[in-house]
C-alpha cells in the first residue's frame, strides 16, 4: 500500500519549499527569492511514532513562467492534490489574502481533503495579529509559522499527525536501488524517467533547463521498488545565468554521490562537450557503476551505427571503457526496460563479495604476468596478498612492496585484469595500497 501523501500548495513565493525543508529538517528543495523556482513535485519520506508519509512540495499555482511551462506546473500540482490525504495550504501573512489565494481555496474545496491552513512568514507576534482575515478562506484559523526561522514548526507537525491518525500505519517499501540520471541540458532525462515509470512524473519539455532541482521518483517494476533521481541539466559554470542553475548543478553532483548506479545521458544529435567531460570525471572520481545512455538515437546522423559511436565515445571520453553503452529513444520508450535490467546487473556486480581465496588467485595470475616497473624506476611492483574491504565501489586493499611503484598506468592494468578475472568488467574497482608491515594506507 502506498504511503499517505501530504501536499504543500500555494501561490508562488509564499515559502512552500522553505516549509518542506523546515518540516523535513533537510535541504531538499531549492529555496530562492525568485518566484517559481519549483516546477516539479519534490518529495521526501517523513516519519513520527511509526507513522510514515510522503511530504510533497509543488510549484506555485498561477505562476507566470519564463519558459511558458505554466500548464505543466499546474498539471504537477493537480497530480499532487489528486493523491493527497492532507493538503497544507500556505499563504503569506504579510501580504494578506490575494485573488490567487481565493482561487486556490475554491479549487481545493472541490476535493474531499483534510486542509491545514498555514500563514507563513510570521516572524513576530505582532504579525500574527493579522492572521484573522484568512478565516474568510473557509478553512478555519490558520497556524502562524515562520518556515525560515522554525517558528511554530512543532505545532504544525502535531496538527499534521492528528489529521493522519485515522489512516492505517504502513512502512515504506524497501528500495533495492537508487539510480541517478545526469547529463547536459535537453538530453532527455525527464522524458526517459516518464517513459520508465509510465506517467508524467516530472515535467518534460524541449525547453532547455526545465528541471531545476533533484527530484526523487519512486517506482515499482517486477515487484521491486526503485528510486530514480532526475537532475537539472548541467552546462558550463561560466554560462550559468543565476543561483538557481548553480543550486541545480550542486544537487546533480550530490545525486551522483548518493546513487548506487549512474545513468550518464548523452544526446546522440550533439558532439561530446566539456560539460560531458566534467560529468565523466565526477563519475570516475566517485567510482560509480555507470551506464552511458545515448538518447535520441533515432535522430543521430553523424554515426553509421552503434559501433561507430562507441568508438567515438572511447576516443573522446577516456577512462570509462568499463561502462556499458545503451542506445535509447526515450520519447518512444525504446530500450528503456533493457537499461533498467542493465542497472540491476551492474548493481549486482558492484555489491559482489569476493572470497579471499578467489581474489588472491587472481592476484597471483596478475603477478606472474610481470607487467610494470623497471630497474631504472627503482624496481618492480609486487603484490603479496589482497583483501576486499568494501563494496559499491568494490575496494581492494593490496599489501605491496613499494606503493610508489604502483603508478596510474599499472593500477589501471591491475583493475582491468581484476575485472576480467573476477567477472567484474563493467564496474569500477578501487585499489588501496599498503606497504607490507605498515598500519596505514600509503
Amino acid at each position: 500500500m502506498a504511503l499517505p501523501v501530504v501536499a504543500i500548495i500555494g501561490r508562488p513565493n509564499v515559502g512552500k519549499s522553505s516549509l518542506l525543508n523546515s518540516l523535513s529538517g533537510k535541504m531538499i528543495s531549492i529555496v530562492d527569492p525568485t518566484a517559481g523556482v519549483t516546477r516539479d513535485r519534490v518529495s521526501t519520506i517523513m516519519s513520527h511514532d511509526d507513522r510514515y508519509f510522503e511530504l510533497v512540495d509543488t510549484g506555485g499555482y498561477g505562476i507566470v513562467d519564463s519558459d511558458a511551462l505554466e500548464k505543466h506546473v499546474e498539471g504537477q500540482i493537480f497530480q499532487a492534490i489528486s493523491t493527497a490525504a492532507v493538503v497544507i495550504f500556505v499563504v503569506d501573512i504579510r501580504e494578506g489574502i490575494t485573488p490567487l489565494d481565493q482561487k486556490i481555496a475554491q479549487m481545493i474545496r472541490k476535493h474531499d481533503l483534510k486542509i491545514i491552513l498555514v500563514a507563513n512568514k510570521a516572524d513576530t507576534a505582532r504579525q500574527e495579529s493579522g492572521a484573522g482575515e484568512f478565516v474568510r478562506l473557509g478553512f478555519g484559523e490558520p497556524i502562524c509559522i515562520s518556515a525560515q526561522n522554525m517558528v511554530n514548526r512543532s505545532e504544525l507537525l502535531e496538527k499534521l499527525y492528528d489529521e493522519l491518525d485515522h489512516l492505517p500505519k504502513d512502512t515504506p517499501v524497501h528500495t533495492v536501488m537508487k539510480i541517478a540520471i545526469v547529463g547536459k541540458r535537453n538530453a532527455g532525462k525527464s522524458t526517459f524517467i516518464n517513459s520508465l515509470v509510465g506517467s508524467d512524473r516530472v515535467i518534460a519539455s524541449e525547453v532547455p533547463g526545465t528541471t531545476r532541482d533533484a527530484v526523487d521518483v519512486h517506482f515499482e517494476k517486477g515487484g521491486k521498488q526503485y528510486m530514480i533521481i532526475d537532475t537539472a541539466g548541467v552546462r558550463k559554470v561560466g554560462k550559468m545565468k543565476d543561483d538557481v542553475e548553480f543550486y541545480g548543478y550542486t544537487r546533480a553532483t550530490r545525486s551522483v554521490r548518493r546513487a548506487d548506479v549512474v545513468l550518464f545521458m548523452m544526446d546522440a544529435t550533439t558532439k561530446i562537450s566539456q560539460v560531458d567531460k566534467k560529468l565523466c570525471h565526477l563519475i570516475k572520481e566517485e567510482y560509480k557503476p555507470c551506464i552511458i545512455v545515448v538518447n535520441k538515437w533515432d535522430l543521430a546522423k553523424d554515426f553509421a551505427d552503434t559501433e561507430e559511436y562507441s568508438g567515438y565515445f572511447d576516443r573522446v571520453l577516456t577512462g570509462m571503457r568499463y561502462a556499458p553503452i545503451a542506445f535509447t529513444t526515450a520519447v518512444e520508450a525504446k530500450n528503456i526496460q533493457s537499461v533498467l535490467d542493465l542497472t540491476t546487473e551492474l548493481y549486482k556486480q558492484a555489491t559482489t563479495q569476493i572470497t579471499t581465496g578467489r581474489l588472491n588467485k587472481a592476484i597471483e595470475i596478475i603477478s606472474e604476468e610481470r607487467v610494470g616497473g623497471s630497474r631504472k624506476k627503482g624496481g618492480y611492483p609486487k603484490i603479496y596478498y589482497a583483501t576486499q574491504v568494501a563494496t559499491n565501489p568494490i575496494s581492494i586493499l593490496l599489501f605491496v612492496n613499494k606503493p610508489n611503484l604502483f603508478d596510474d598506468m599499472y593500477q589501471r592494468y591491475v583493475t582491468n585484469r581484476l575485472g576480467e578475472l573476477l567477472g567484474l568488467e563493467e564496474v569500477p574497482i578501487r585499489l588501496l595500497l599498503r606497504k607490507r608491515g605498515t598500519s596505514r594506507d600509503e
